[in-house]
């Protein structure tokens, strides 16, 4: 066994606890610190533009990445789907989502750079974040676009089986290792920032807001609408929508 195989075959089980148990730490001991410590009051101009761009890019891309490493090859065979037509459409789909999100990143990071007090608000935990994300995001489209003539191989043959290998205990580091350098980098750095995860602000992908859905409602009134002698907030509150 190569020493590629063995990286292949125990890093991401590494990440994988790195990312479990910083996460399960994080939210035991750093409660008030699990958000994404939103500076919206500083600045929303560029905000408004930077953060549709980047969410809304970074949601496709990962369906995507979900689609490709997941569903394997047979099924979309099955179904009809080319292999030359599925990677026409994920090539499209992936780089203008891709270039969505790397751009939505670029002024989140110019945002924070010039602008004083967003630029106070950010620490370098934040500093490396960033820097990290963004190689991956580039790392990302270069993959995908050095992948549109096929030059980089079928990934849908080494990586995508090589990360369904890894959830089910039986890792091939052999098939990763056969994958083009791009697949490599692209994936080594996508492993640094799963290990930096827990750690950063963007641990607040694990929350959602559920109980906003059951919550009370919040009723205004001003002083003049109440009636004489009645305290405001005196009425028994209803629970729910």
């Amino acid at each position: 066994m190569s020493a590629a195989e063995i990286y292949w075959d125990i890093v991401p089980y590494v990440v994988l606890a790195i990312v479990v148990i910083g996460t399960w730490w994080r939210y035991k001991y750093d409660k008030f610190g699990w958000t994404t410590r939103s500076s919206e009051l500083y600045e929303k101009r560029i905000l408004r533009v930077a953060s549709p761009l980047f969410h809304f890019g970074i949601l496709v891309v990962i369906v995507g990445h979900v689609i490709g490493l997941v569903i394997p090859e047979s099924w979309t065979d099955a179904i009809g789907i080319s292999e030359h037509a599925y990677h026409i459409q994920a090539g499209v789909l992936g780089a203008i989502a891709g270039v969505a999100t790397l751009v939505g990143a670029g002024l989140l990071v110019y945002r924070r750079r010039t602008r004083g007090p967003v630029f106070m608000a950010t620490t370098l935990n934040d500093k490396i974040m960033y820097l990290v994300l963004i190689a991956a995001i580039v790392a990302g489209l270069a993959t995908t676009f050095l992948g549109i003539d096929g030059s980089q191989g079928n990934y849908r043959e080494t990586v995508s089986p090589w990360f369904r290998s890894i959830w089910i205990l039986q890792p091939r580091g052999d098939l990763m290792a056969e994958a083009a350098l791009s697949y490599h980098v692209h994936v080594t750095i996508a492993l640094v920032l799963f290990a930096l995860w827990p750690f950063t602000r963007l641990v607040h992908v694990f929350s959602a807001p559920v109980a906003y859905l059951f919550r009370p409602y919040i009723v205004y009134r001003s002083r003049e609408d109440a009636r004489p002698g009645e305290l405001i907030g005196s009425e028994p509150r209803r629970r729910g929508w």
